[in-house]
């Protein structure tokens, strides 16, 4: 675990009529203050993060090579809040060798991360500053103001674009608070025409953290929305859920942190949105299509709930096999950070081999962005599984299976996520699972996986083509040379939904 050290740092945050003030100090120091009319949403114990770049053109919270990260913890926010450099509850994600000490131009932005609902970072609710710049030669001030709350979600406003949320029973009992489940219904060209005939109905499960405006990318695309209604398109309803959850994605599924998330799915977003476009269910074409992390959530939903789905789609899905977590056996190996050879435990590559990133520096990322210091509350890809896939520790927070400093695998844990071990759970109940799922399952994955994912799908393969009574029929494809996501095509996949539901 990183702490500054080569730049000490204090930061104040000042609450007095949305104006800074200037203050001389001996050290380096950061002022924010935040608008009146923004302190109704201040909420405490939020993670407030700096951002600090070289590189101009984007904000810094979206792209940087430093975040510092501290929990006031109690802040009154009509108070200064100071904190320095020497505290051990300051984190950072680098700072690289000679960071400030020599002329240079810098950006920064502060981010305040409060949503309870959501673990990310650029989300509704959250505050944040606008960017500004300093050339720095020696000791300065940095002057900014908490004075921008990211809005609500906005849904591209189109009559074959149909916004449904819903009050979750389920999730609100768990949480004992409202929580919302949401989705973007897509309707096909000639719905309108015939807007009483059951159409296929493909539910799309997004990439980690996705939110169900991926619809507004759809409409943004010119080929896509040409071709969707030009008449040439499948006549498919096509849905875009969204993975929001405290702790990260929340995976679409049961799980002992988010709750019952799949059976919140199941039971009351789709039943309402195929009451709304007037699907009927004995018509057996529901379906379900995702990529990485949507690509595990999509199989893992097919095989969790098999007579519910018809057919599954999953491009180079999140590790469906823990004996194969990227490159990691969590139920024998003793650390996240080194591997058996000692060497440090790489976390992704380019499609060439190249190591780019390791698991060390992935989870200590993480670290920096949660309000614990530990990536539990991250939002981010561990934080997410560890929420997903773990057990609920005494404090009433995921238990960590990765040890945030050192790396460790808890073995006892680990034993916890082998229900989520999509081939163990495939192993275990083949006898009844297996003619449930014949036809049903399809998968692609590059064999230069970004994040290794390639391998956990290469056993899983393995496991199904030995498989008897009965054999399986599971479509599972490689690409040599190929990365992460590499051939997902939403106009591919409709056209293979299509072709089954032509079938029935």
């Amino acid at each position: 675990m990183k702490i500054i050290t080569k730049t000490f740092l204090f930061i104040s945050l000042f609450m007095i009529s949305g104006l800074v003030i200037a203050q001389e100090l001996p050290f380096r120091q950061v002022k924010i203050s935040v608008l009146p009319e923004l302190r109704p949403s201040f909420l405490k114990e939020g993670r407030l993060l700096l951002y600090l770049t070289t590189k101009g053109g984007k904000e810094p919270r979206f792209s940087s090579e430093v975040t510092i990260g501290i929990t006031p913890s109690g802040w009154d926010s009509s108070k200064t809040y100071t904190f320095d450099s020497g505290d051990k509850n300051i984190l950072h994600t680098d700072l690289a060798e000679g960071f400030m000490p020599v002329p240079h131009k810098y950006y920064y932005q502060a981010v305040y991360k409060q949503n309870p609902d959501d673990g990310q970072i650029n989300i509704p609710g959250n505050m944040f500053s606008k960017v500004d710049s300093v050339i720095t030669s020696g000791p300065v001030t940095l002057n900014l103001q908490l004075n921008q709350l990211i809005p609500p979600y906005k849904i591209a406003e189109n009559k074959f674009v149909m916004p449904v949320v819903i009050k979750s029973k389920f999730l609100s009992d768990f949480w004992g608070r409202a929580r919302d489940l949401k989705a973007s219904v897509l309707l096909p060209a000639g719905y309108f025409e015939n807007s009483g005939r059951s159409y296929p109905i493909c539910y799309h499960a997004p990439g980690l953290n996705g939110r169900y405006t991926g619809v507004n990318e759809m409409m943004a695309n010119k080929e896509f929305s040409k071709w969707w209604f030009s008449g040439n398109a499948p006549q498919v309803i096509y849905v875009f859920l969204d993975s929001q959850g405290p702790y990260g994605d929340s995976y679409q599924v049961d799980s002992e942190n988010n709750g019952p998330c799949g059976k919140a799915l199941t039971e009351e977003l789709i039943p309402e949105i195929e009451k709304q476009v007037h699907y009927k269910k004995d018509s057996h074409n529901r379906y379900l299509a995702g990529a990485s992390t949507g690509g595990w959530v999509v199989l893992g939903l097919q095989i969790f709930y098999p007579d519910f789905f018809d057919g599954a789609w999953a491009y180079s899905p999140d590790p469906v096999d823990f004996e194969h977590y990227g490159l990691i056996n969590i139920y024998s190996d003793e650390s996240a950070f080194i591997n058996r050879f000692g060497y440090l435990q790489p976390e992704s590559r380019t499609i060439y081999g190249e190591p780019k990133g390791s698991m060390q520096a992935a989870i200590l990322d993480e670290n920096v962005i949660s309000r614990t210091n530990t990536y539990v509350i991250s939002g981010e890809q561990f934080g997410a599984y560890n929420a997903v896939f773990g057990p609920k520790g005494k404090d009433g927070l995921p238990s960590m299976l990765i040890d945030p400093k050192t790396g460790k695998i808890d073995h006892q844990i680990a034993t916890q996520w082998e229900k989520y071990d999509l081939k163990k759970v495939l192993q275990k109940n083949w006898t009844t699972l297996g003619p449930k799922l014949q036809g049903k399952i399809w998968i692609w994955t590059g064999d230069m996986d970004m994040l290794y994912s390639n391998v956990a799908t290469r056993f899983l393969k393995m496991y199904l083509d030995k498989t008897e009574n009965p054999k399986s029929d599971a479509k599972i494809s490689f690409t040599s040379m190929a990365g992460h996501c590499a051939e997902w095509s939403d106009t591919a996949v409709l056209k293979m939904v299509a072709e089954k539901a032509s079938k029935k």
